[in-house]
């Protein structure tokens, strides 16, 4: 083997393309189809930025059959030409420069005084990312188009006269799949986007088409961007009309940081049905908020409040409301601008300038006294409504906390569980819960069982079928709250009846196998069923992680002078007698657990050297296994009808009809 040096030779610098190409998630957020998303969105918001300032009030984006992606403005066209200042051209320290641009000085007044783009990324590394790339800009009387290919330009600057005055800049190109894992930018990406950024650029228009299986074409307008929207998302269910709030302030964030200016609008009201905080700056949608965030939580809660003590609302020992009492009922959408922006990272999620969250709060709680000041009826509407919020969580987590103490307590004296049987052994990944039928059976497994680790707990006639009966009737049934409580990982409720009961963690499960172990009869069938359903539906996990086991019991005792043979089928039996030959023998027909001797018992159920267990695995189809418990246990009595109708001569010599 080669032996491995590491001295001064050992250190490598990235340069020109390769340093988007070999490591795109430093860029972009991701080397998969978000990162690339992200680079079409960086494109986008050249336009969007040239749109703002006005120049160009449409902007159309094409997504191609071949997953290619083209944008095109009618702004003022990149200036591409040779550039005295820096002795270079233009269009190399747009396209094939790192932190080159013209948006760096934003807040002296110069271009682009509100802009998305910032660093002088976006350009540059999304070319570098791409399999190829043209790019046409029309201005100054003259077209001029640029080829690249991986990140390498080709043929230079062809520069042509034309007759026509029209400006603006086309970009074409194809997100490179040795850079990105994914590039089929799904239409909804594109729908979600234009449509975001029309709301948060009144009067420019976003014309998309999307060729796909079928070709789709879409414009978004907003002619009064957050105040429409935000009716459109109200869809009239509100309590309190829409409102539209705007301010400009000037500050720092720090005091030895230059001065800049922030632009806010806000648009809110309540609704008893639709809630929706959405938080934009700079047009870019802050997935994370960060900044306009937490003003919007901290003034909020203090306006709501403060109106709430000074009315008297709150009773002698009640707490203080919280924002998540707020935003149940709050639709509200926010757009700032600034001239400078601290963005937590290139993709743009959240900003964090201190300044934009000292001013943004201030205004909004001066807004909102004034607003319920002047509005005495929606205050009063919108105080009730955050405190019966306010109430209704609390009594929701009052009745979780009770579901998951009684599900998941602790078992000792005061709540044991009855007739259950423990094991020695506190090692999980030892212990085993035998789920036994009726009291004659736990006897004998108990009499059979290692009791060192394995446990017994009996059911008690047929439970409750859990996927008919509702969640009121399960939770009330005895034997299904005792095999949760020995189980001890709570239950996984999905129901939106029974939010509060979502208890489960998988880490609290106190046996390294569940097994199910029941007479090998009709009734003992149904019991099996019975419970493997009562885990399908209060805790499908235990399945999935392969939990959960059947213990098998034979069908038959086959006894010779010498030896004793057990049979699990008919297939088996067969064999087994052809094993034997012309020697006597007898056959007996298998006895129910509770018949057997604790030899036999260990033998075949309990003793993991001979015993056979047959793992409950999950349908690899989700909605397979729900149609199967459905048609075999649900309310689709027809199917289960036409279902035996169809197979059930197959298993009439295993039933016990006379």
């Amino acid at each position: 083997m080669v032996k491995k040096t590491y001295n001064d030779d050992s250190i490598s610098a990235l340069k020109g393309a390769d340093r988007v190409r070999k490591r795109p998630a430093v860029i972009f957020g991701s080397d998969g189809l978000e990162g690339c998303q992200h680079a079409a969105f960086e494109i986008i918001s050249n336009s969007i930025d040239e749109a703002r300032e006005g120049y160009g009030k449409v902007i159309e984006v094409t997504y191609f059959k071949d997953f290619s992606i083209e944008v095109k403005d009618y702004g003022r066209g990149i200036p591409l030409g040779f550039n005295q200042k820096e002795n270079r051209y233009n269009w190399e320290l747009v396209f094939c420069e790192m932190y080159a641009g013209g948006k760096y000085n934003t807040n002296s007044g110069e271009n682009y005084e509100f802009s998305l783009g910032l660093n002088g990324l976006g350009s540059c590394a999304t070319q570098y990312s791409s399999e190829y790339m043209n790019v046409t800009v029309n201005r100054d009387g003259y077209k001029h188009s640029l080829y690249f290919e991986k990140g390498e330009n080709v043929g230079g600057l062809f520069k042509e006269e034309v007759k026509y005055r029209s400006t603006g800049t086309t970009i074409k190109w194809k997100p490179d799949l040795e850079v990105f894992t994914d590039i089929h930018i799904p239409l909804e990406y594109f729908q979600e986007t234009l449509k975001k950024q029309a709301v948060v650029n009144p009067g420019v228009t976003f014309k998309l088409k999307y060729e796909g299986a079928e070709t789709v074409t879409e414009e978004y307008f907003y002619e009064r961007g957050i105040e429409d929207y935000v009716e459109e998302l109200a869809n009239l269910k509100y309590i309190t009309e829409p409102k539209y709030f705007e301010t400009e302030r000037k500050g720092r964030d720090r005091d030895d940081l230059p001065e800049y200016k922030v632009k806010i609008g806000v648009s809110f009201c309540f609704s008893r049905e639709v809630s929706v905080q959405e938080y934009y700056h700079n047009s870019s949608f802050l997935e994370h908020g960060g900044a306009p965030d937490k003003a919007t939580r901290s003034a909020f809660v203090s306006a709501i409040d403060q109106y709430i003590r000074q009315t008297n609302k709150y009773t002698k020992t009640e707490s203080k409301i919280t924002y998540a009492d707020i935003a149940d009922s709050l639709v509200l959408v926010t757009s700032s601008f600034s001239t400078l922006t601290s963005y937590e990272n290139q993709t743009k999620k959240a900003i964090t300038n201190k300044f934009i969250q000292e001013a943004m709060t201030d205004f909004l709680k001066h807004t909102l006294e004034v607003y319920f000041i002047e509005n005495k009826e929606d205050a009063e509407k919108i105080s009730n409504q955050v405190l019966l919020n306010k109430r209704s969580r609390e009594t929701a987590e009052k009745a979780r906390t009770a579901a998951k103490k009684k599900l998941t307590g602790t078992m000792d004296v005061t709540n044991r569980v009855q007739k259950f049987v423990d094991c020695r052994t506190k090692d999980v990944e030892r212990r085993e819960i035998y789920i036994v039928e009726g009291d004659s059976a736990l006897g004998a497994c108990k009499s059979a069982r290692d009791s060192e680790f394995q446990a017994i707990i009996p059911v008690r006639g047929k439970i409750l079928n859990c996927l008919k009966a509702d969640y009121s009737k399960v939770f009330k049934s005895e034997i299904i709250t005792d095999l949760v409580k020995v189980l001890g990982c709570g239950v996984e409720v999905s129901s939106k009846y029974n939010k509060e009961l979502n208890s489960f963690d998988i880490n609290n499960l106190r046996w390294s196998k569940v097994i199910i172990c029941t007479d090998a009869d009709v009734d003992g069938f149904q019991i099996r069923t019975l419970i493997l359903t009562m885990i399908y539906r209060l805790m499908p996990k235990l399945i999935e992680e392969g939990k959960v086991f059947i213990a098998e019991s034979p069908l038959f005792e086959i006894t010779t002078k010498d030896e004793t043979y057990f049979a699990y089928s008919e297939k088996e039996k067969a064999e087994i007698l052809a094993k034997i030959g012309d020697q006597k023998y007898t056959i007996n027909r298998s006895k129910g657990l509770g018949e057997n001797d604790p030899e036999m018992m260990s033998l075949t159920t309990m003793k993991p050297e001979t015993r056979r267990l047959i793992q409950v695995l999950p349908e690899a189809d989700e909605l397979k296994a729900a149609e199967a418990f459905d048609l075999l246990l649900g309310d689709n009595l027809q199917g289960r009808k036409d279902h035996i109708a169809a197979v059930g001569a197959n298993y009439i010599d295993r039933s016990e009809l006379m």
